[in-house]
């Protein structure tokens, strides 16, 4: 299929291009650093920024968050979330 902007500059402004579902881990980061989280089903997810720091946020379903961790921690997080990049 012909894509008219595969040649645009991509920045985290731009739409994303690829998604995956999130497997929490307290071991491993994300195998991509997304652009954004997206909440496909409710609940509680524990996000870990670049300097270790980890908050719990409870999230409803279809919001989409403007954050990207570096690793979402299996302890705590029970809500179900698909990664954007």
């Amino acid at each position: 299929m012909p894509d008219p902007f595969d040649t645009d500059y991509v920045n985290l402004t731009s739409p994303a291009v690829a998604h995956y579902a999130v497997i929490p881990s307290d071991a491993a980061d994300l195998p991509v650093r997304p652009r954004a989280i997206y909440v496909n089903a409710s609940g509680t997810a524990v996000m870990q920024d670049n300097g270790g720091e980890a908050i719990s946020y409870e999230l409803a379903a279809g919001t989409v968050l403007s954050i990207r961790p570096k690793r979402v921690l299996a302890s705590g997080t029970t809500a179900q979330l698909i990664a954007w990049y």
